[in-house]
């Protein structure tokens, strides 16, 4: 596998497929993009990437369960005696033209998605209902949003009605030759030790009939390959960032220290 050319002034991201070809394109002509896919792919990684490559300010937010529509958007504070307006996130990025970036939407609460509908079509539009302000987004501004259908249940669904504003784009653990490159140089560990860790991470994520909500991301791999290449022995860097992580139950833990032994013979 050969990485593409590092630009050290970008956040490193190794393509798999045509994925920055189309965000360019979605960006150059104002289209909302949703990214579908597991915990630690590498979605976050891409946002950052790509908002340097195209050289515009990147807002991220964090959805949670507790985030309504005036975080985003703004509100009234009370400063030195005196109300003063304090635009959120979402406001700032229509301003100034730049990505604003939802990570898990669908934890969001629901009156966020009806704020958002009208900068996901052609009107392009914030409306701030406290100020009595219109904002239309200029060409810079960009709509990004992130979920993982491994977590989707009836309570906290993206609504067909929100999912057909933006397009898509499918994100999944790289295949091995890929996610060792990018391992390898998140890491500074070589090669040919992060090749055992990504084999092991295959078999973790091929596992049946475990409590696993999901297999071993990308990341954590990044994590244990920098413990290791810090003279960290592995077996306990691969307790502190895997096992441990990806569950609770001890005989899960045994079962992936087993298989740890199978991997590492």
């Amino acid at each position: 596998m050969t990485m593409e050319p590092r630009n050290f002034d970008l956040p490193f991201y190794q393509p798999v497929a045509e994925e920055c070809a189309l965000f360019e394109t979605a960006y150059k002509n104002g289209l909302p993009l949703l990214l579908k896919g597991p915990t630690g792919c590498g979605k976050t990684r891409f946002i950052e990437h790509m908002a340097a490559r195209t050289g515009r300010p990147l807002y991220t937010v964090a959805c949670h369960d507790d985030l309504s529509a005036a975080d985003l958007v703004g509100r009234y504070l009370l400063r030195g005696g005196e109300t003063e307006w304090v635009d959120g996130p979402l406001t700032r990025a229509v301003r100034e033209g730049a990505i604003c970036y939802l990570d898990e939407i669908v934890e969001a609460r629901k009156d966020v998605t009806v704020v958002l509908h009208p900068l996901t079509d052609n009107r392009r539009t914030l409306m701030l209902d406290r100020t009595g302000e219109e904002l239309h987004a200029p060409a810079g501004f960009m709509l990004v949003a992130s979920y993982n259908p491994g977590y989707q249940n009836v309570l906290k669904r993206l609504k067909p009605s929100t999912r057909q504003r933006f397009l898509s784009i499918s994100f999944d653990f790289p295949k091995p030759a890929v996610e060792t490159v990018i391992v390898a140089q998140e890491s500074g560990l070589d090669e040919s030790r992060v090749k055992s860790l990504v084999r092991l991470a295959g078999h973790i994520r091929a596992l049946s009939g475990m409590d696993l909500e999901e297999g071993v991301s990308t990341r954590l791999l990044i994590y244990a390959a920098q413990l290791i290449a810090g003279g960290m022995n592995v077996d306990l860097a691969l307790q502190a960032a895997v096992i441990e992580p990806l569950t609770d139950e001890p005989d899960v833990q045994n079962a992936l220290r087993d298989l740890i032994t199978v991997v590492y013979g």
